[in-house]
């Protein structure tokens, strides 16, 4: 078996792209992907940080307890202040669906004790749980070197012509 590279990207269900899209970008910073008009039918697609999230619109989101993604952050304290600005809830527990049990006894948010990595949850419009983490003792990779999130996130390509012959069968 060939070893996985990377996630590529998370789908999750929504119920108004037009609101998940605006939530997302003003709150995680998330920039749209214009995939051409066949495939923007299809999903909403976003890049958040170096990874994409799709967006599959259906009438009644499925939400199952304690499901979610989690995103690195690299500012604790601006990220904290930039969803208090907003209004944002957030909290240690993601709003009892998580456990306790770690994380000192703040309620908003909780720090491990095996990497001083702060985390809180916080949900989009359609109760979508999304963990927020910050290492500040930073990021290592497999070899335990000091490493540092791409500023330039993957893009993968589309086939040439693809989205002129959508548009034409479209």
């Amino acid at each position: 078996m060939s070893r996985v590279k990377l996630i590529h990207h998370v789908n999750v269900q929504i119920s108004d792209r037009q609101r998940t899209r605006e939530w997302y970008e003003k709150v995680l910073g998330a920039e749209f992907l214009d995939r051409g008009p066949a495939l923007n039918r299809r999903q909403l697609q976003l890049r958040i940080g170096s990874g994409e999230m799709h967006f599959t619109e259906t009438p009644e989101p499925v939400r199952v307890p304690s499901v979610h993604f989690a995103v690195e952050v690299d500012n604790w304290e601006a990220t904290l202040a930039h969803l208090d600005a907003l209004g944002v809830p957030y909290g240690r527990t993601g709003g009892g669906r998580i456990g306790t049990t770690t994380g000192g006894d703040n309620v908003r948010y909780g720090r491990r004790e095996d990497s001083s990595e702060y985390y809180t949850y916080i949900h989009d419009p359609d109760g979508n749980m999304i963990e927020l983490v910050c290492h500040p003792l930073g990021l290592q990779n497999a070899a335990g070197n000091q490493v540092e999130v791409a500023d330039d996130p993957l893009r993968w390509r589309q086939i040439p012509g693809f989205v002129q012959q959508a548009v034409a069968e479209g």
